[in-house]
């Protein structure tokens, strides 16, 4: 059978997002999209509400909590985010910025049960997800630091040490690879009996790193050591659509340096994960699961609100470029930022909260720009013909749409079309195009459909979405 193709044409003349028109001999480009030419599919893009950053949100007043909710995952006046990353605690107590752990206290040995403590919150998470869930989400991480301090070898949550049990850590007070692998399987029960499904389960938080909070150390052979417990207790307690995460380490190359140790327990493992700070995702990983990218963020930059200024860490066409790089050059399955709503005068979050005002930033709409119209199992189609400076991908839906975006990084505009044609051929019957730039937040750009071909204008330094409809 002949293959699906989707053209990009432009004719002259092609609408602009202002008032200003096109200059008369604005050449045109065509960019082909090819729907046979199949890449990974997309799980989605998100971001965390950890360290009691849901606490922050639920001391905001009724209608604020709702518009910072509304701005992460509503796909209507927000950026839609479609994966929610929750840290799963560890502490004995929620001083600080403490994550306060379901079993506090030492049952006293790994051969006694676990005495847990529910209180319906989990430092506010619980809520965030239930809103989320409201909003659509489906797709739940729950991600441990650590263990419990009684657990590990150092006798703390934090400052690194590692799990009793696994290769090269033992303890004086047994082996508790068991007794944590019951944790976090009762953690997802707990959710479930509030309404709540988690879907993916980690159990370490970069594990290539101690630090003064809740940390745990783990090689990729120890990480093997604690899943080959993990996977059998998840199947034995009817859990095994649970996927396991592993491992979220510091950088993209540290968790590809991993994988081999992983792979006597590929048939466990669910999906790969990394973080962005020490390396960030720029080719693919040797490895058949998704792989993730579950934290990025720019930690120590003032807050900066911008879509573009000077290319600045924290603008959000930077990000919008990033999120490019790691879906199309290193076949990211997913996307996900540190936080989404917090306080201070940082760029470490999507959204500021600044007493009761809810404050967006740019890094905000430049991902709804992914994340509103490249849904839970779209798949990565190939393009070719993109034009220079632009740059250019292309998903299918599961629903047949076809989102088709567009980074402009040039400082002159860039007239495009599309055209579905061959075989059965995806014939569009309507097109919507949505821009975010310094000065629009997803608004709906001016585009044209004419016998299958739609056009549309890709203004300088602006990001583009153009969504396909069948006919």
């Amino acid at each position: 059978m002949r293959g699906h193709i989707l053209t990009l044409l432009v004719p002259l003349g092609a609408f602009a997002s202002s008032s200003k028109p096109l200059k008369a001999r604005q050449s045109t480009t065509t960019v082909t999209v090819n729907l046979d030419q199949t890449y990974q599919q997309i799980d989605g893009f998100g971001c965390s509400e950890a360290f009691q950053r849901a606490v922050q949100m639920s001391k905001l007043s009724e209608d604020k909590q709702q518009q910072a909710l509304d701005l992460l995952f509503s796909r209507t006046s927000g950026a839609g985010l479609s994966i929610l990353r929750n840290g799963i605690g560890s502490s004995p107590d929620m001083s600080s910025d403490h994550m306060v752990s379901i079993a506090p206290k030492s049952p006293g040995s790994p051969s006694k049960p676990l005495i847990y403590t529910w209180d319906g919150s989990d430092n506010k998470q619980l809520w965030v997800s239930q809103e989320a869930v409201k909003r659509g989400v489906r797709t739940i991480y729950a991600d441990a630091w650590s263990a419990p301090g009684y657990m590990k070898t150092n006798g703390n949550d934090a400052n690194g040490g590692s799990l009793c049990g696994v290769s090269g850590a033992t303890c004086s007070s047994g082996d508790w690879r068991q007794a944590y692998a019951d944790y976090l399987v009762q953690y997802v029960k707990f959710y479930a009996q509030e309404g709540v499904n988690i879907t993916h389960l980690g159990f370490l938080n970069e594990p290539d790193l101690t630090t003064s909070y809740a940390s745990m150390r783990s090689s990729g052979t120890q990480a093997s050591d604690f899943i080959k417990i993990l996977g059998p207790t998840l199947q034995k307690s009817n859990l095994s659509h649970v996927g396991i995460n592993c491992c979220d380490t510091e950088g993209w190359s540290s968790q590809a340096g991993m994988l081999g140790q992983l792979s006597s327990v590929d048939q466990y493992l669910s999906t790969i994960t990394a973080h962005a700070y020490t390396s960030s995702p720029g080719s693919p990983m040797n490895t058949k699961h998704p792989v993730w990218q579950t934290e990025a963020a720019d930690l120590n930059g003032a807050w900066q609100a911008a879509w573009y200024s000077s290319g600045g860490a924290g603008e959000g066409m930077t990000w919008a470029n990033s999120i490019y790089t790691a879906v199309v050059n290193a076949n990211c399955s997913a996307y996900l930022y540190w936080i989404g709503v917090q306080g201070g005068n940082t760029n470490s979050k999507l959204v500021r909260i600044d007493g009761n005002n809810v404050i967006s930033s740019k890094r905000l709409w430049a991902f709804g720009q992914w994340s509103r119209f490249v849904r839970p199992g779209a798949v990565r189609v190939g393009v070719s013909g993109a034009k220079s400076g632009v740059k250019t991908s292309a998903f299918r839906n599961t629903d047949g749409a076809v989102a088709v975006q567009f980074i402009n990084t040039g400082s002159a505009s860039a007239a495009l079309t599309v055209k579905a044609s061959g075989g059965d051929s995806f014939k569009v019957g309507n097109a919507t195009a949505y821009i975010t730039d310094n000065s629009h937040d997803l608004d709906v750009l001016a585009s044209s459909l004419n016998d299958g071909t739609a056009s549309v204008n890709v203004p300088s330094r602006s990001m583009v979405t153009l969504v396909l409809q069948k006919q």
